[in-house]
């Protein structure tokens, strides 16, 4: 085999192979060598499917021997183990769930298996996908491998760390509280949260597989080292859901710009009610200055209609709890709705309903949504990405929480630079675009003073997610981009 990098981003990677430099069996095996030495330390692919893997490295290597093309084939591959792949797990961390074998592929894994890819695994997720760390009662807990004493992030927090230590060459997670965008940021490496209706939201959790028009905001989308594989991943993942494909087809436009000094930058001003780390907002502060060096137009700004953020804060998670709460079994969503019912005061004077909202509630919180959507399409005529911190804190340390959740969540916080600030609020920043849909690219920025990776986000226009992507991209090219982390070499 040709010596090839492991950490090699997967643009790279699939050239790679369709170049004869390196075949599937040679990347393939490389992977699971790299897994099988590392992951001890990670406990990130807690799914494995190597002989199945080995056999389609093989079919792949043929394929490519008689000609054939696709435009991922023979690449190995990871994916989150919420999203179904037929005849392995799908628990999302619940002990109840454990056994479930999936009969069927997401619409995710189906495209990536046409696209010719080769799959390792899937990777761990906190239960239910429900928190910003990756442990869970079936397969336990994932490490960041920056500090293995400190989270990944989740919900794709297995993701994230088996792309920054090298052992895929790809991954796709899911967000709706930030789940790619944060584990990126935490780990250093690329996340891109598609517009919402770009990827099909089917395919996830132990329940049927068909689409369902009332779950909103969650989506499904790439993780890498680079924001050019964030592209080259969602070429293959887009297109219409389950029964539209009959006759929609999606074609996204390119991106605004090629040149970064003619992005038209917006910087989000802070949020009075919420503590930032301070090495967080100097990242973000230094990048506003920079790109102003380069020659972008650089300004603090934000869509009008968002004012403080707390009535938007409070639509968002009034949305999430009833989206969420249909995923967990009637004994846990009595005990989330009681968990909610405590927390309902945590702001906006008890305006924060959740699960305990009035029937119809649900049609005028979308109603709501849409007011947004207008006000993003009137900002994003003047602008073309909005930069925000992807989370208001670094990586911090495990922390054990109960599930199902319990009264201790109630008083769970996290502390910002001797600020105590509630735990759900690192939900603040994930939701700038979520509720409306919008696309956003986690990138990294660098590292904290104690070498943590730092990273921030770029929303774009809605559908038009090659433009913060290509910002991403023309960005590292400016300050660097992936590095790796310590400890894991590329042999």
């Amino acid at each position: 085999m040709a010596a090839i990098d492991p950490f090699a981003s997967a643009t790279e990677l699939a050239a790679a192979l369709r170049g004869g430099r390196v075949t599937s069996t040679e990347l393939t095996d490389l992977y699971i060598r790299r897994i099988e030495r590392y992951d001890g330390r990670l406990n990130a692919v807690v799914v494995r499917d190597f002989d199945r893997a080995r056999e389609r490295a093989r079919a792949a290597d043929a394929a490519a021997g008689r000609g054939e093309r696709a435009p991922l084939l023979g690449l190995p591959i990871t994916l989150k183990e919420s999203i179904n792949v037929a005849g392995l797990a799908t628990t999302c961390g619940v002990p109840e769930w454990k056994g479930y074998v999936s009969q069927h592929d997401a619409p995710a894994a189906a495209r990536l298996h046409a696209a010719g890819t080769v799959l390792l695994g899937k990777t761990n997720v906190p239960p239910a996908l429900a928190d910003w760390q990756s442990a869970n009662p079936v397969y336990g807990r994932t490490a960041n491998p920056w500090d293995a004493g400190r989270t990944p992030g989740g919900s794709s927090g297995g993701a994230s760390a088996a792309v920054a230590a090298g052992l895929t060459a790809l991954e796709v997670g899911s967000d709706i509280g930030g789940s790619i965008r944060v584990p990126a940021a935490f780990c250093g490496v690329y996340g891109h949260r598609p517009s919402e209706t770009l990827v099909p939201r089917s395919g996830q959790f132990p329940i049927p597989p068909l689409p369902n028009a009332a779950v909103v905001m969650g989506v499904q989308g790439p993780l890498a080292r680079s924001a050019e594989d964030l592209g080259l991943a969602l070429s293959v993942l887009i297109g219409p859901e389950i029964g539209e494909d009959v006759a929609w087809r999606v074609e996204l436009p390119p991106a605004r710009h090629d040149r970064l000094a003619d992005f038209r930058v917006a910087v989000m001003p802070p949020i009075p009610w919420l503590a930032v780390a301070r090495q967080i907002q100097g990242a973000l502060d230094d990048l506003a200055a920079r790109l102003g060096r380069l020659g972008c137009v650089v300004r603090p700004a934000q869509p009008e209609i968002f004012g403080d953020h707390r009535e938007h804060h409070v639509l968002y998670r009034s949305i999430l709890s009833a989206v969420t709460s249909a995923r967990v079994d009637e004994e846990t969503r009595r005990q989330r709705a009681e968990t909610y019912d405590k927390a309902r005061d945590e702001f906006s004077h008890g305006h924060l309903r959740g699960l305990t909202a009035r029937p119809g509630d649900y049609i005028a919180w979308n109603g709501r949504r849409e007011q947004y959507r207008a006000a993003w399409r009137t900002f994003f005529r003047d602008w073309d990405v909005l930069l925000a911190p992807a989370m208001n804190v670094l990586p911090y340390p495990h922390i054990d929480r109960a599930w199902p959740p319990d009264d201790s969540d109630l008083t769970l916080t996290l502390d910002v630079d001797g600020t105590v600030s509630p735990y759900m609020h690192g939900l603040v920043y994930p939701a700038v675009s979520t509720v409306a849909g919008q696309p956003a690219t986690a990138f990294p920025v660098g590292r904290s003073r104690e070498g943590l990776p730092i990273g921030l986000q770029a929303i774009g226009p809605y559908l038009e997610d090659r433009t913060p992507i290509a910002f991403a991209a023309l960005l590292a090219k400016e300050i660097g981009g992936f590095a790796r982390p310590s400890g894991y070499d590329a042999s």
